[in-house]
Order: C-alpha cells, then structure tokens, then sequence
C-alpha cells in the first residue's frame, strides 16, 4: 500500500499491557528515517482513529522525514486517563524498537523518537512527553497542534470565540470523559499526568514545535504553555496561524501544481507542512536554524 509518491505506510501491531493496538506505520521515501514521531490523532479524546488521520500523518511523514507511527490508542467513556497515554507510551517503546531504520552511518547510534498530536491527541503527547522525561528516555521533540491544556477552559481565547468549535462547554464535557478522579501513578511511582499544566516543573522536556490559529478557541492555553516551557528553558518554536480555527492539521498543503512561486504554494503555508518542517529543521540542524522557515518565529 502506498500514499502517492513518496511515502509508503502499512498497519502494525503495537504490543501493550492491556492488549495490542493497532497503529500506520508511515515511512517516507528515503533510505532511513530521520527518527520515529508517535502521532496522537485528536477527536475530543472521545473519536479519531489512524484511518481518519491517514492523508495528515502521511504528509506529515513526507516534509518531517520521520517515521510517523500513527496509533488508535483507546477512546473515552470505555476507558479514561491514564489509559490513553499509556498506550502512547507503548507505542513509543514500539518505535524505539525499530531499530533496522536506524541510520548506516552509524550503528550504535539509536533511532530520534519524538512523540506528536493534533488537539486531544496533542494533550496525550505532552503528557507522554513528561512521562519520558521522568523516566529518563529522551526525547528530540515534542510536536503539539493546538492542544487544550486547561479542564476548566478558563482562559480568555474560549470567550473571545464563545461560539467556535470547540467551545468551552463541549470541551469541559470531554475532559470529565477523560479524565478520571484522583492522581494516577504508573507501576514505577511516575506520576501520570492529563495535562502539562498539572506538573510543577517543566525543565528537561523535550524542544517544542507548537502551532495554533488566531481564531481557535484553545489557542491562549497554546501560548500559556509556549511561555511555561520557555520559563523553564525549554526550546519551543510556536506559530500563530493567521484566520485559522480549530482543526487546522486536517487541511492539505497546497497540491504539485503550486509551487514555491505560487499562491500559498510552500508546504509551510499549512499547519501539517509547517510543523513537519520545523520537526526536520530541529532535529537536523541547530534549532536557531528554525527561523529559515517561511513566517516561521525563531527558537527561544
């Protein structure tokens, strides 16, 4: 099975302790990838599957130049935090294990993992994101499109655009979904957080390359966290897209036809595009070297 061109893909089995989850695998076309993103499709942590997010993780696989692993982790109300970051979690594990597209150049050299998602699945990344970094595991990146990251929906962006999907109400229902009472703890006594913004200290997280749109109703929780990391010395890249709401990752980059010279025709020009590239930038060159990208801000 191939997405056009230059990406191949094919569904796997993710081993995990409640069961195997299945997951695309998406390799773009090169000799090696440059590393393993694990993508956490959004849908209000209540709906989205892998299939849904098919054409996204594909192009973003294709200007990443990573391996994107795609995973249907489980969904809200049948289970609620912290299952669904375990299953990322998992899903990690997984892609550390590939390690026959690790570069040739280098042998002992382990694959980059970096972890990802779109909305919900945004919050899952950062949260798993904290987990690796308690746990010691590195991370090269954590890539986040405009997750929320606040239960109570308390910043000003949810009334400026009372009436935009999503809205306050609708998102404060899916976190009481998601989230279950209490503070769960992994096995290892690592604390598994819902959100970022649960967790006292942010130092040591993995660079960030976060987007959102000027009309999206989660985009100050987006910002608070760019300015929290930023706080705590973390390297983050965040673009603001101009007259864009919530669901941005879903629309295409512009097609062949429109090339650089056209209309809107560099792949940075859509949200998929755009952290793709910034992902490849980071973890290919200094992360100063981001401001190369078209109204790309530079690295903190």
């Amino acid at each position: 099975m191939a997405t056009p061109t230059v990406v191949s893909w094919e569904q796997v089995s993710v081993p995990t302790p409640s069961g195997p989850l299945t997951a695309r695998v998406y390799r773009p076309g090169a000799p090696a990838p440059q590393g393993w993103l694990v993508w956490a499709h959004g849908g209000s942590w209540r709906a989205g599957s892998a299939r849904d997010w098919h054409g996204a993780t594909a192009e973003l696989a294709r200007h990443s130049g990573f391996g994107v692993v795609s995973v249907d982790y489980r969904l809200a109300p049948e289970v609620r935090h912290p299952a669904m970051v375990e299953d990322i979690l998992s899903a990690l594990t997984w892609a550390a294990g590939e390690h026959q597209d690790r570069p040739t150049g280098d042998p002992s050299h382990a694959p980059l993992l970096a972890v990802g998602g779109d909305s919900a699945g945004g919050t899952l990344a950062a949260s798993a994101a904290l987990v690796c970094r308690d746990r010691g595991i590195p991370l090269a990146a954590q890539v986040l499109a405009y997750p929320p990251l606040d239960p109570a929906c308390a910043a000003a962006s949810y009334r400026r655009f009372p009436d935009l999907f999503p809205t306050a109400s609708y998102l404060r229902a899916a976190w009481q979904d998601y989230r279950a009472p209490g503070l769960p703890v992994a096995a290892d006594g690592t604390r598994l957080h819902s959100t970022p913004f649960e967790a006292a200290d942010l130092r040591g997280l993995a660079p960030a390359v976060m987007a959102t749109g000027d009309l999206d109703p989660v985009g100050d929780d987006v910002h608070r966290y760019g300015r929290l990391l930023r706080a705590a010395g973390v390297e983050v890249a965040l673009r603001e897209f101009r007259q864009t709401g919530h669901g941005a990752f879903l629309q295409p980059s512009p097609g062949p036809g429109l090339g650089p010279g056209g209309p809107g025709g560099h792949p940075a020009s859509s949200m998929r595009g755009w952290l793709g590239l910034a992902l490849h930038r980071l973890t290919l060159t200094s992360p100063n070297d981001a401001d190369n990208l078209p109204s790309s801000p530079s690295w903190s």
